[in-house]
């Protein structure tokens, strides 16, 4: 005898499998768009920007002409786009770049090829073994021709980046290996100074702390094989300062080894919140060779880069990002009695008197300050913000004080945070409140440390909303 129920339970269990189909097919749809395909595409590229033989060396306290070339000069560039947002960075082998340099070269990039031209990262690594840019010389003039033959050489080096960009994923990793330590030295009269006997009894401390993180980042296409390498860490290439030649220093170091695992792609270095962060660690001194120093500090941050690069995870999809702000910055003048002894010393040295040393780099940057920003009470500061997945990379055109690359990294919603000098323009020293306080070089106002004593807390807190802005914003 067939029951009721039995005609009802049949159709029932049929449509609890037509209801299971319905869900499997809406979430599994069998005829939807391939969704494996990457959005992320990444292309790089590399140019020799040494300059020629006997241009002038960059130097404070060194009148010298580059009469050898130890190591080709690079820019390294890294091109990234999901299809929405491209960024372009670059890495130059140089002391730092001026505003009034860098903007027009940024815009040449961007009319070449379509990247915005705030989107357009260019960044030095901060070699003193390259040419003369930054005017921090009475004798030695900046090199106005190296700098027009350099602007075409981004231009031509950002296109090719593009041009080879392909279906690419991205990974990244922090770790941490201390390549500089802090070098300013506090006294037991208040005083502070760049460097000193630290085992004199007027020693105080050291005024500042330095920071070990390294953030590296790879781009490999959908085969695995590397496009480029992105690495950061924080302290001075100063190994050949004043020797006459030419080099990329422990950058370049690190660069060849990793060229010698990687393959021969292009490697960007990014340097860190270094203003007061020397290779050298005044309270355990090593007795090393300077070459040998770079050769060991190159070592240390090539091995850490590989190490990451070995327990990285890559995407094929992240999240990119960009923000900026032009931070309307007050700079500061020497006061009227150390202006006026300023001049007198200048003065002096324009009548044929040998004066060298610490004497004459803060009497000419005294004067200098007063002659260039005397009348410029004003001076915008950029502050970026890129976003590559989890990475959060910070950017501002100064050797800021490391105390406020380690704050912006405690307002960041993100571990993978780095701080890069030096970038979008080269403003000068940014001391904390303790460097203003302390003064010396670096601490006193002269034209590369002109900037007003609050500049470096005000780019933390912009660093830190446009941070958040970023994070916030995919929520």
């Amino acid at each position: 005898m067939t029951r009721l129920t039995d005609h009802i339970q049949m159709p029932m269990a049929k449509m609890i499998w037509i209801f299971a189909l319905l869900i499997l097919l809406t979430t599994f749809p069998l005829f939807a768009a391939d969704d494996s395909s990457p959005d992320l595409r990444a292309g790089a590229a590399t140019t020799i920007i040494t300059p020629p033989l006997g241009s002038w060396q960059q130097g404070a306290g060194v009148t010298v002409r580059g009469e050898e070339i130890r190591d080709d000069l690079e820019a390294n560039a890294l091109y990234l786009t999901d299809g929405e947002t491209p960024l372009l960075f670059l890495s130059c082998d140089l002391v730092g770049l001026e505003i009034s340099a860098v903007q027009p070269i940024r815009e040449a990039i961007s009319e070449e090829t379509g990247v915005p031209p705030r989107q357009v990262l260019i960044a030095c690594t901060h070699t003193h073994s390259g040419p003369s840019l930054v005017k921090t010389n009475y004798y030695m003039p900046i090199d106005e021709e190296y700098i027009a033959t350099l602007g075409p050489k981004l231009v031509k080096v950002s296109k090719a980046a593009i041009d080879s960009a392909t279906p690419a994923k991205i990974g990244w990793g922090m770790g941490e290996t201390r390549i500089g330590y802090n070098r300013r030295v506090c006294w037991a009269d208040g005083t502070h100074t760049m460097h000193g006997d630290v085992g004199s009894p007027d020693f105080a401390g050291l005024e500042g702390p330095d920071d070990p993180t390294h953030l590296a980042i790879f781009a490999v296409d959908l085969n695995g094989e590397p496009i480029a390498v992105v690495h950061h860490n924080t302290s001075h290439p100063t190994t050949f300062y004043g020797a006459g030649l030419f080099s990329s220093d422990y950058p370049g170091v690190a660069r060849a080894i990793l060229r010698d695992e990687l393959g021969d792609i292009p490697v960007l270095y990014f340097n860190g919140a270094q203003g007061d962060i020397a290779m050298n660690n005044l309270l355990d001194p090593k007795h090393e060779e300077r070459v040998e120093r770079m050769q060991r500090i190159g070592g240390m941050l090539a091995e850490e880069t590989l190490r990451l690069y070995r327990d990285a995870e890559f995407h094929s999809k992240v999240t990119l990002g960009h923000d900026h702000e032009d931070l309307p910055i007050e700079t500061r003048q020497p006061d009227a009695k150390e202006l006026e002894k300023a001049k007198a010393t200048m003065e002096r040295v324009e009548n044929g008197e040998k004066i060298a040393g610490m004497n004459l780099i803060l009497a000419y940057g005294a004067v200098e300050l007063e002659k260039r920003y005397g009348d410029r009470p004003i001076d915008p500061l950029p502050v970026h913000v890129f976003r590559i997945g989890d990475i959060a990379l910070v950017t501002q055109p100064c050797e800021l004080y490391c105390q406020f690359g380690i704050d912006i990294k405690r307002r960041s919603p993100t571990p993978f945070t780095a701080v890069i000098g030096l970038a979008d323009g080269y403003q000068g020293y940014c001391p904390t409140i303790a460097g203003v306080l302390g003064g010396g070089y670096s601490g006193q106002p002269i034209s590369w440390t002109r900037l007003e004593p609050y500049a470096g807390y005000r780019i933390v807190e912009s660093a830190g909303r446009m941070m958040n802005g970023l994070w916030r914003g995919e929520e």
